[in-house]
This record gives structure tokens, sequence and C-alpha cells, in this order.
């Protein structure tokens, strides 16, 4: 499952750009699948500044412990705190109720920039 109208990253971030609004972000579902069961997530603090690359936390599973990358350079300005008591959201229903964080991007423009559904399918080979 790669949703049509969302921005994908190499490292499985998923990035959604909304009208006049930061852009929210997630794991996608081909990471999700991978990890396994989700037990903890660990999300940046608001008002966080990242630099596209840098970890914004991490996802541990039953399989293993991942780093969350930024996808871009920008603020945290919400994180999904519900996934503190239900880190299972990933997992369920990871571009709906299981976003990360919200993030003021630097530049908005860089969305465009990251892939497009075609070209995530094609790295993941879905």
């Amino acid at each position: 499952m790669i949703p049509e109208d969302l921005r994908y990253t190499a490292e499985h971030e998923w990035v959604q750009a909304r009208s006049g609004a930061p852009v929210r972000i997630g794991i996608t579902d081909f990471a999700q699948d991978s990890l396994g069961d989700i037990v903890y997530v660990q999300l940046p603090d608001v008002g966080t500044e990242v630099n596209a690359g840098d970890s914004l936390g991490e996802v541990e599973s039953t399989k293993s412990v991942s780093e969350i990358y930024a996808p871009l350079t920008g603020k945290v300005v919400s994180r999904n705190d519900q996934l503190t008591d239900a880190p299972e959201l990933i997992n369920s229903d990871p571009y709906g109720s299981g976003w990360l964080v919200e993030l003021e991007p630097a530049d908005p423009g860089k969305v465009d920039e990251l892939l497009d559904a075609d070209a995530y399918r094609e790295l993941t080979q879905q």
C-alpha cells in the first residue's frame, strides 16, 4: 500500500504536504511491516529544530530498534502523543492515526524533491 498523494524517502518515511499547514511525517507500510510489532516509539519534543537526515527519534519493535530520520529541515510543531500508550497504531494505520510528527519545513518546496509514489514503489518493488 503506497498512497499516491504522499512523498517518500529512501529511509521509508512518508511526508504529507497539507495546504497552509505543517507537513505530517510517518513511516511507511513497508517499514512497519519489515519491523514487525511496534512496542515503543520515542519522538522529539515540540520545538525541536532538525536538519534533513537528522534523527527524529526511534521506533522499537519485537525485532529491532530503528531510527526515524527527518525528511526535511524544519521545526517540530506537533507530535503524536497517542503513540506513547498505543505504539501499535503505526502497525495498524501507518498513514493515518500512526503518524509521528508534524514539521514546519524551512523550505516547503523541498517536499516536491522527495520520492513520489511511483519512485518509492520502484525502490521497494511493491
